[in-house]
């Protein structure tokens, strides 16, 4: 099949955008809290606050006894993502700004810590618009040049978690902690795959994915009929225009362990396991898989409206430990090291189509009455395990002034041949500032900033640049009595 050679190439491969929620390590953020986010993401052997229940809980025993603190938090995600194809054709995402709000309680009480936080761990994605030149053509099935929808190009994630954490301090050294989390997903997707990408899917070419099921037979079919002389392209299309929830919804369980223990006055280990998520299948209803179709009688375009899972969506397990180091007594200095496992959750994306009895289109009614309605299309991702590295300080200026600063190092999880031009989850190196306020003696202030480099990665396949740098701007307050 020959190569195609438009901007549209950036439909080749079907873009998994909703699993680059957060672009940072990964799809993972490189902090929580404005504290760790201040000291490059470091948190495991020392107190981050609340923001413990996203870090290591177990560090949560280490706060003042007999105290309830109550914590409000809000994080803003700037990013600037670019595509560029070799000719020419180039598009910025409107999706610039993502917030996540954080509300949480925790009560020390004696060696017990116990408490509740609410996080939204998701917030990002892309806003390409109608119209863009960059996914305006690619090649048909039969390796025509060929126009796709011209419709939203848009994705979006949101993923939270209700947390119960409740950690026991052993003794003077030692601390551990077990958590339980509720954990919700949603997901939306307007996006375009241009016939050739679906001919190989069809086809189960291998480093591409598969298309199978009653549905595609049903295409198989019609073009074997001479009803249908090509493809120009397939569409999937689930979203609410809700900028606070998605249309594809799926709720499950996670649990993290923590353990904190002091080796000496000054310094301190920390290690903790987040377990993968256990979420059910993302549901959709009122879903459309369009088809871009030639027939005898010219183009057009064949929409077949029914309801869409997305299976097995899935946060990765990660492992972390770290050190803390009390330098002096206004010198605090950090080192963590993150591993995410990403191989395990990110081998392949898929969706699996149920088309509705009744179509409002004559040949998606055809189509369906003849048997075809179901279809999977499964992607390979083949992502890698990522390591992090976090190094990062605080020092205290005064005895109510903290000054933080830190440095967070990621390898790039996402092969190239797979890469997302839609979201290049790629970014590798974070440079953070921060500081702490003690307002009163019940109130606290903290803020961070983080800041990511420009990257660019080129897809193998496609020849598509991605581009991606950015901001991310923490801000809690702590109340405690």
């Amino acid at each position: 099949m020959p190569t195609p050679t438009r901007a549209g190439l950036a439909a080749l491969l079907l873009p998994l955008l909703p699993l680059s929620a957060q672009a940072t390590n990964g799809m993972n953020m490189d902090a929580w809290g404005a504290k760790s986010g201040g000291m490059g993401g470091t948190s495991y052997a020392f107190d981050s606050g609340n923001s413990a229940v996203m870090n290591n809980p177990a560090t949560l025993t280490l706060r003042e006894n007999e105290r309830h603190d109550v914590g409000l938090g809000l994080t803003a995600l700037l990013p600037t993502v670019a595509s560029r194809h070799p000719q020419g054709g180039q598009r910025d995402s409107d999706g610039d700004a993502y917030y996540m709000p954080t509300v949480s309680w925790t009560y020390r009480h004696g060696p017990w810590t116990y408490g509740a936080a609410v996080l939204a761990q998701g917030g990002m994605g892309t806003e390409y618009g109608a119209g863009s030149s960059l996914f305006a053509g690619g090649r048909s099935m039969l390796g025509a040049m060929a126009p796709m929808s011209g419709e939203d190009i848009r994705s979006e994630v949101g993923v939270g978690r209700l947390m119960f954490p409740l950690a026991f301090r052993a003794s003077d050294a030692l601390s551990v902690a077990a958590q339980l989390d509720f954990v919700w997903a949603t997901m939306d997707v307007k996006m375009d795959v241009d016939g050739a990408t679906f001919g190989r899917l069809v086809a189960g070419t291998p480093g591409t994915g598969s298309a199978t099921g009653s549905l595609v037979s049903a295409f198989s079919g019609a073009i074997g009929a001479g009803m249908i002389g090509d493809v120009n392209y397939a569409r999937f299309d689930y979203s609410d225009d809700n900028d606070f929830s998605g249309r594809a919804r799926g709720t499950g369980w996670a649990g993290k362990l923590g353990i904190h223990y002091k080796l000496s006055e000054t310094l301190a280990v920390g290690a903790t396991w987040h377990s993968k998520t256990h979420i059910d299948d993302l549901g959709a209803r009122k879903a459309t898989v369009q088809m871009g179709v030639v027939t005898p009688g010219g183009a057009q375009t064949v929409p077949v409206s029914g309801k869409l899972d997305v299976l097995d969506f899935q946060w990765p397990e990660t492992y972390g430990i770290g050190l803390a180091w009390q330098a002096t007594p206004r010198l605090l200095l950090a080192a963590d090291l993150k591993s995410i496992r990403w191989a395990k959750s990110m081998r392949q994306f898929a969706m699996r189509f149920e088309a509705d009895t009744a179509q409002a289109d004559p040949m998606a009614q055809m189509l369906v009455a003849g048997g075809g309605r179901v279809m999977t299309a499964a992607l390979e991702q083949n992502w890698k395990d990522h390591t992090v590295l976090m190094l990062g300080g605080q020092y205290m200026y005064t005895p109510d002034l903290a000054l933080r600063a830190g440095i967070n190092f990621a390898d790039n999880p996402v092969p190239d041949g797979t890469l997302n031009p839609l979201f290049p989850a790629t970014v590798r190196r974070h440079y953070t500032l921060g500081f702490g306020l003690r307002i009163d003696a019940a109130s606290s202030l903290a803020a961070s900033v983080a800041y990511a480099p420009r990257v660019g990665d080129t897809n193998d396949n496609t020849g598509i640049t991605s581009t991606h740098r950015q901001t991310t701007l923490r801000v809690n307050y702590n109340f405690s009595y």
